[in-house]
């Protein structure tokens, strides 16, 4: 939709009634902070899992993970060996049991917070069709009332009544309501003309009816951004505790693979080569990410214009804003309205944050897979999808740079290849990002 129909300030707001002023935000959304509301939300995810059984977690995980120390001395000794491989087995079990579990929590509130987003998005298209129909029919209504008064000031010129006359004349700067109830106390309109009459009497209902239908849209608009909003901070709980579960195993699996490995193994081979092994792969991939980040800013992404934004990732643009024909396959379809634009650099390259804000969601969003939002201030939000697995690199709450690397790019959700789906709200609102960059300077 386009950015001039978004209602930008709290006076016009007030005046069309077709956004939440900030008043009204408060008294949707009330005093509680997100970070307070997330809090709660976590308790809300820990009640989910203990209601399930996807909370229990094996006694091992709870022990102290082994030391490179112990493994040496365990594997002097067969009975010490062995007890040792059980016990990092039962660790192994119990963590991978636990991710699990969390991350099935997690994807379950992502795709309850993409379905609640997607249909304000829907409501919020509604709403705005609705009352552009109706401010057309209040234009057509208005016209007819004047029409009508018209006829009737001929009428009774014609007549010689100037008292009539000038009672029109006294409201044509009014309403259609105050026009026809003028005009239905004049006989000769009635009488000679009850078609003009009649027809402004039925565009002035269908200005009414067009406008309440308008006036509930926007109601039902901002029940479904309020539960949208609620669902979204209980997916961002879910979301975190997942990913600590999975920073946990990452900093823990592959010590445990490769004590497991050195305990296991009857060759001469050291607990100190399995120990090297575990830290080439970690630089590993550190100079990989170093190696995809220099590609992306040479790649054009990241390159930051005056106005303080930048492209978010490189690649061709392949799917615009707008409606666009469904497409089926892997077990589910796309959506047919286009809410962001598709950018494909290849599967892995780095995602930039293209403008310095705050980063207000990290986690699963269902058909967007894994998802981060960041807030700009003045209202401005972006948005972007299907972050590969392990691809997200921020945390809610965090302040990023403009430029600074967030993400990688990936193919979760309903995706069809390695892209990334960017998306830029303005008050709340998905926008075309396309013209919204271009105004910076920028071209996607």
């Amino acid at each position: 939709m386009p950015t001039d129909d978004l209602v930008t300030d709290e006076t016009n707001a007030e005046d069309c009634d077709c956004a939440p002023t900030a008043r009204e935000r408060r008294a949707l959304w009330g005093p509680m902070s997100r970070r307070a509301a997330l809090g709660a939300g976590i308790l809300g995810i820990a009640a989910f899992a203990a209601a399930t059984g996807g909370g229990a977690v094996p006694r091992a995980w709870a022990d102290a993970y082994p030391s490179w120390d112990d493994v040496q001395r365990a594997k002097a000794n067969q009975a010490a060996a062995g007890a040792e491989v059980t016990r990092i087995q039962g660790l192994i079990q119990g963590m991978q049991a636990d991710l699990a579990a969390k991350q099935a929590a997690a994807q379950q509130a992502g795709d309850e917070y993409f379905t609640a987003q997607q249909n304000y998005y829907e409501a919020a298209q509604r709403a705005d069709l609705l009352q552009q129909q109706a401010d057309g029919e209040e234009t057509k209504a208005k016209e007819a009332a004047d029409h009508a008064g018209r006829v009737a000031a001929q009428l009774y010129r014609n007549g010689g009544d100037s008292t009539a006359m000038q009672l029109f004349l006294s409201g044509s700067a009014a309403s259609a309501d105050t026009i026809l109830a003028k005009l239905g106390t004049m006989d000769k309109l009635l009488e000679r003309n009850q078609d003009v009459y009649a027809n402004a009497v039925t565009a002035r209902d269908s200005a009414k009816n067009l406008s309440a239908q308008a006036k509930a849209a926007r109601d039902e608009r901002d029940r479904l951004q309020q539960v949208a909003q609620q669902k979204m901070l209980a997916a961002q709980a879910a979301s975190d505790a997942a990913q600590a579960a999975l920073t946990a195993q990452s900093q823990h699996l592959d010590d445990l693979n490769a004590q497991l490995a050195a305990l296991q193994d009857t060759t001469a081979k050291t607990v100190a080569g399995y120990q090297a092994g575990v830290e080439a792969r970690r630089l590993a991939e550190i100079k990989r990410q170093q190696e995809l980040a220099a590609e992306a800013a040479a790649g054009g992404s990241g390159k930051v214009t005056a106005s303080g934004w930048c492209r978010p990732t490189g690649g061709p643009e392949t799917s615009g804003f707008g409606p666009r024909s469904v497409q089926c396959g892997n077990g589910y379809c796309a959506t047919s309205y286009h809410y962001g634009v598709d950018l494909a650099p290849g599967c892995g390259y780095p995602i930039v944050a293209a403008a310095s804000g705050t980063v207000v969601y990290a986690g699963d969003n269902g058909g967007y897979g894994n998802y981060v939002q960041i807030d700009h201030g003045g209202g401005i939000e972006t948005g972007y999808g299907h972050i590969v697995n392990g691809g997200i690199q921020v945390r809610y709450g965090q302040r990023v740079s403009v430029g600074q690397v967030i993400a990688y790019v990936g193919n979760t959700g309903h995706s069809f290849g390695c892209h990334l789906h960017y998306e830029v709200h303005v008050n709340g609102r998905p926008v075309n990002p396309v013209p919204f960059m271009r105004d910076r300077g920028i071209s996607v």
